[in-house]
């Protein structure tokens, strides 16, 4: 099915379905508005040398939130990467590479030992040690801070400080991804003195007389009194790091707009190499054509989240640049399982029966990805190539549907955010499921509400997106389908299974590789027969960059935006 098809196929229905639809009728207008407000190349000092630039990129959607234990969003993750350095890092190619730690070996089954970087400061100036390391990771398993990302870190028994610059951390079961799990943006090391602040700002807030270090002494303990006080000051964690972000990366916190624009400056005590630019500056320009005109007349130098129909126009432009990459992400159609029709299987099953997801590659996203036959990416280790997908059939659907309690059909919704391309997803499928007399209202939210009603278990049906972040099944799995992690955790489907919750565990807290496979595999196995979601495809990511100001843009599997190596033409 061509483009052109698809185009007229998407006005009319979309004219019925949806009439806050986002479109690009003022990018003119928007374009002239923001290069009054901003000169084009502000870069004056650094043309020439390659250094000393003002940087802008901009995406899509806005952070959530700069504290790293707020959110899990790729949006905030953008942006919290380069204020925070992890113990592990990540390197382009998805590769484990030394971070904050130098080095770090499992000493037994149920202990990883790392030893610290030395002469590394925080922004504030305060130096980094293994407090800091302490402080950070006790902070996510808090039930006080109510961490949406503390599945990451829960096996996570103990932090113990060994000296300034070498910990220990205990799991309470082995549990072999540990360090890919330390490379998540979610693990970025915050200084003690900025989680105290945020502490003792909650504490006072909550009507709580107490310092911070007696309520790390009642943490201690556990027990009714540190429950009451967790409860009490719930609400007001994060308030502190939300707002004065403090890392060691080679960003630092200069300003906030919510809505509007994140802007970082150069730390001039970073440790890992010498940095190209003066500021950062993340600009949300939510809407697709004028992200790309600013990039085409200098406004910004970097564009994120370019979509297909854009990346022919990135491509051609005299001055800009198109750098694409194969993912680790898989799109995906969720169903609450908790709610009728979608408690029954079968129903599950002929909807994803009824998708053609080839047309959607072709159609809506031009041939930038891959059909997905299961929740894993190929690239993502724990990905079983032999398992079978489910193909489109639309007689099967029929058949399926016909064997349920509304074999006549029904009416549901898709909830979806402002992404056009998911927008126009959700209206094929829309159509598809009329074949199936299934009435499908298309229903949008911006990002923000969208994450925070999904997780609520408001919808019925949604499309989201998950990157396994680690490459590694068990972070692509575990939050997508464990009983663990219902809700903001990222199991929107609140799919339970115990036979899958079993597999889900030993693979996760089994040394040996072979049997982690496997558990995997099977895993997978029945998420392709139960359908808690049909899965849609892998996307390439896409960034564009105008060639005429900056080069060394990198753009990783993950789809983070890499800037080490900026220069300024």
């Amino acid at each position: 099915m061509n483009r052109r098809f698809f185009m007229l196929f998407f006005v009319l229905v979309f004219t019925l379905a949806l009439a806050a639809c986002t479109d690009d009728s003022n990018v003119d207008e928007a374009v002239e508005e923001n290069s009054s407000e901003e000169e084009t190349s502000e870069n004056a000092e650094g043309e020439g040398t390659g250094s000393g630039g003002d940087l802008t990129v901009a995406m899509m959607d806005d952070a959530v939130t700069l504290d790293p234990h707020g959110s899990n969003d790729s949006a905030s993750a953008q942006v919290r990467r380069n204020i925070y350095e992890t113990l592990v890092h990540q390197e382009v190619d998805m590769a484990l590479a030394p971070g904050l730690a130098e080095e770090w070996k499992a000493t037994e089954d149920d202990v990883w030992n790392f030893t610290l970087r030395e002469g590394t400061t925080f922004h504030n100036g305060s130096e980094f040690t293994a407090e800091d390391v302490k402080a950070t990771l006790d902070r996510v398993r808090d039930t006080a801070v109510a961490s949406e990302v503390a599945f990451l870190f829960e096996m996570i028994s103990d932090v113990e400080v060994v000296g300034d610059y070498e910990v220990n951390l205990h799991t309470e079961y082995p549990f072999a991804p540990l360090p890919s799990h330390l490379a998540h943006n979610t693990a970025g090391i915050m200084s003690k003195e900025l989680i105290d602040q945020d502490y003792q700002s909650a504490l006072d807030e909550g009507g709580v007389d107490m310092t911070v270090e007696e309520y790390y002494a009642l943490r201690e303990e556990g027990g009714s009194d540190y429950e009451d006080i967790a409860e009490r000051i719930s609400e007001h964690t994060g308030n502190v790091i939300g707002s004065e972000a403090d890392g060691t990366n080679h960003l630092m916190f200069e300003s906030r707009a919510p809505g509007d624009n994140t802007v970082l400056q150069k730390f001039e005590d970073f440790q890992g190499g010498e940095r190209n630019f003066e500021t950062v500056t993340f600009r949300v320009i939510p809407e697709n054509g004028a992200r790309m005109a600013e990039l085409e007349t200098g406004g910004i130098q970097v564009a994120g989240d370019v979509d297909s129909t854009s990346a022919v126009r990135v491509e051609e432009g005299e001055d800009t640049e198109l750098v694409e990459q194969e993912s680790v992400r898989m799109s995906y159609l969720g169903f609450n399982t908790e709610k009728e029709p979608f408690d029954d299987v079968r129903v599950r099953q002929a909807i994803s029966y009824a998708i053609d997801r080839d047309e959607i590659i072709s159609g809506v996203y031009d041939d930038m990805g891959i059909k997905a036959d299961g929740p894993l990416a190929p690239d993502v280790w724990g990905h079983d190539e032999n398992l079978e997908g489910v193909e489109y059939d639309m007689e099967r659907a029929k058949e399926l549907l016909a064997e349920t309690d509304v074999a006549d059909g029904f009416e549901t919704t898709i909830w979806v955010d402002e992404d056009p391309q998911i927008v126009d997803t959700a209206v094929y499928i829309q159509e598809k499921l009329s074949e199936l007399n299934i009435d499908v209202q298309v229903e949008q939210f911006e990002w923000g509400a969208y994450l925070d009603r999904t997780a609520q278990g408001d919808h019925e049906m949604f499309i989201l997106g998950w990157t396994t972040v680690t490459a590694d099944a068990d972070y692509g799995l575990y939050a997508l389908f464990h009983s663990n992690s219902h809700g903001a955790t990222g199991n929107r489907s609140f799919y339970t299974n115990e036979e899958v919750d079993t597999l889900l565990d030993e693979g996760r807290t089994e040394p040996d590789e072979d049997a982690r496979f496997e558990a995997y595999s099977q895993a997978q196995e029945i998420l392709i027969e139960e359908a808690p979601a049909a899965y849609l495809f892998h996307t390439n990511f896409a960034i564009g960059v105008n060639s005429s100001q900056v080069s060394g843009v990198d753009l990783d599997p993950v789809g983070n935006i890499r800037l080490e190596n900026v220069s300024f033409n």
